[in-house]
């Protein structure tokens, strides 16, 4: 069923109370393309010509597996282009409503889109680069999903309702704009691509100087290209003016890169643009042209139910503050029960982390106890061997003691006598040495006494030349 604007609100204030399991991530510049997610482009290479520096590349992913990928502009605050592949028709739709923290603070740690109002104080600059759900509420604006909801099923449809796939769409325009693209796909691309699984599909938006709350783009156009990557394959273009709602012309991919970025290219090589594939893409332009004629023969019907309706919508105006006054019942009454649920949550965090430290306590408590006692344990046979060997060291030493006494005290009479029994011969050894030192000491003297006499006589006769040299006069020369 179609849900209305007021309808969604209400469902994401209610389901703003459980965190959902959508998960992406924006891709670093050293990854090639959209990492994981390149699955979504022919040949796994994106579009070529989108390099400005507020161009962010997101793969969008839920529960931890790639569903589509995303061009995001943060100057415009829209999506530039998402690509994805045709899953099946929704049974239902679900709204869950995501952001990308990482688009406005990269250095946060929060590497997953998450609900916003579970995010708040949290990232740093929130909206500053993304639109946020306040940017729409009030503005007459819808948040109209280039991947849309009603061409993916379970994880992918999910997977969609995040706002870096949306841009701002007046709700006839977001009906017609859903409407038309679900029937081109499912009604004429589909049917005519032999493998659905290569069917590839970017929805885009080109922006405008026209901002909701002087924020977000107002896009001009919104398109969508489709290449057949298949045994004779095929692409296509088509473009919606966002100033006529009923307006869907489809041209060639080359003529719609044209009306893109200078130096665009949506698909790796033509892409089913030669003329072998004419036939095949003729077919396709001609089920196109039957859903918009079909189209066109809806609106006068469409007229007639707007002018019968008039009551309905007087009744609608009238009914709109009783409404509004419901929906702030009900976010009141959902504020109140998160209170509620955070305030409990806050009573169970004490209380367990107060148990828990008691526990903690009383453990390092008990543990100390019982490694105080194991060392105790442990040094008893330790203490008792160190006595041990202590009494037995000292019995060795005082056995030692005795035995060096013992041998002291009879050492004694044995030396007395082994000097008393050597006396007689060193007495009688030594009666040669005594003879010959005395004869030696007698030849000595007798020596000094020839030695003085021999020195007195030569002492004289010297006296006696040198008086007779003094005083007997020498003789002439003649004589």
């Amino acid at each position: 069923r179609e849900w209305t604007m007021k309808t969604s609100i209400v469902f994401l204030l209610c389901i703003s109370v459980f965190p959902g399991f959508s998960q992406g991530r924006v891709v670093g510049e050293d990854e090639t393309g959209f990492a994981e997610c390149n699955v979504f482009f022919p040949g796994q290479v994106p579009p070529e010509g989108f390099t400005e520096p507020f161009h962010v590349k997101i793969c969008q992913q839920y529960n931890k597996e790639p569903r589509f990928a995303t061009l995001y502009s943060t100057k415009d605050k829209i999506p530039l282009y998402s690509a994805f592949k045709y899953t099946k028709p929704a049974e239902n739709e679900e709204e869950n409503w995501l952001v990308e923290p990482q688009i406005d603070d990269p250095e946060n740690d929060l590497h997953e889109m998450v609900h916003e109002a579970n995010i708040a104080g949290t990232v740093a600059n929130l909206g500053a680069n993304q639109a946020l759900t306040s940017d729409y509420v009030g503005s007459g604006y819808e948040r109209g999903l280039l991947n849309p909801s009603l061409l993916n099923e379970g994880d992918f449809q999910m997977a969609t309702y995040t706002l870096t796939n949306t841009v701002p769409l007046s709700p006839s325009l977001s009906k017609s704009w859903h409407r038309d693209i679900g029937r081109v796909v499912e009604q004429a691309l589909v049917p005519h691509c032999s493998e659905k699984d290569n069917l590839y599909l970017l929805a885009g938006a080109i922006p405008s100087s026209v901002r909701v709350k002087g924020k977000v783009s107002v896009p001009e156009t919104l398109w969508l290209a489709a290449c057949c990557d298949a045994l004779g394959g095929w692409s296509l273009g088509l473009v919606k003016k966002t100033n006529d709602e009923n307006s869907l012309a489809d041209l060639m991919v080359g003529e719609l890169e044209k009306q893109l970025l200078a130096g665009v290219h949506l698909f790796k090589g033509s892409c089913g643009e030669d003329s072998k594939s004419q036939e095949k893409r003729e077919a396709v332009l001609r089920a196109v042209s039957q859903i918009r004629s079909g189209e066109q023969a809806g609106t006068s019907d469409n007229q007639e139910a707007k002018d019968s309706s008039l009551v309905r919508k007087v009744a609608g105006i009238v009914a709109t503050p009783f409404i509004k006054l419901l929906e702030l019942l009900i976010y009141v009454f959902v504020e109140l029960v998160k209170f509620v649920f955070y305030f409990l949550w806050l009573v169970i965090k004490w209380v367990g982390g107060t148990v828990l430290n008691g526990v903690y306590s009383l453990w390092n408590g008990v543990v100390s106890y019982l490694k105080a006692i194991s060392l105790v344990l442990i040094s008893i046979p330790y203490d008792l061997g160190r006595v041990i060997i202590n009494i037995f060291l000292g019995f060795l030493q005082i056995v030692q003691d005795v035995a060096s006494l013992t041998y002291r005290i009879l050492l004694i009479p044995v030396e007395f006598v082994l000097h008393l029994a050597a006396f007689p011969y060193y007495s009688i050894c030594a009666i040669p040495s005594v003879l010959k030192d005395m004869a030696t000491g007698i030849m000595g003297t007798f020596s000094l006494v020839i030695d003085a006499t021999a020195a007195l006589l030569h002492g004289f006769c010297y006296l006696a030349g040198h008086i007779v040299k003094r005083f007997v006069p020498k003789g002439s020369s003649t004589d």
